[in-house]
């Protein structure tokens, strides 16, 4: 039997991290476990020359920063307003 390397190890976490960000009800953690696990795909396909993989993950990624800023300064109005 054939041992499973350090890179399959980042995929099986990446796929792990996104299918329990789809779990959240809370949206801050949907957003931060899917990014985590959208930037261990980018890893992972990099590695295996997946480019597909590592473009529409590191996508993803990026929508998920841009609504985490969104929620955060959101936040952060409101303390300022309050």
């Amino acid at each position: 039997m054939e041992a499973v390397n350090t890179i399959e190890i980042i995929g099986y976490f990446a796929s792990v991290m996104v299918a329990i960000s789809l779990m959240m009800k809370n949206i801050i953690w949907l957003r931060w476990l899917n990014f985590v696990g959208c930037t261990l795909f980018v890893i992972y396909g990099v590695f295996i020359s997946a480019w597909p993989v590592a473009g529409m993950n590191a996508f993803v990624a990026c929508i998920n920063i841009y609504h985490l800023t969104k929620i955060y300064r959101a936040k952060a109005l409101e303390q300022a307003v309050a």
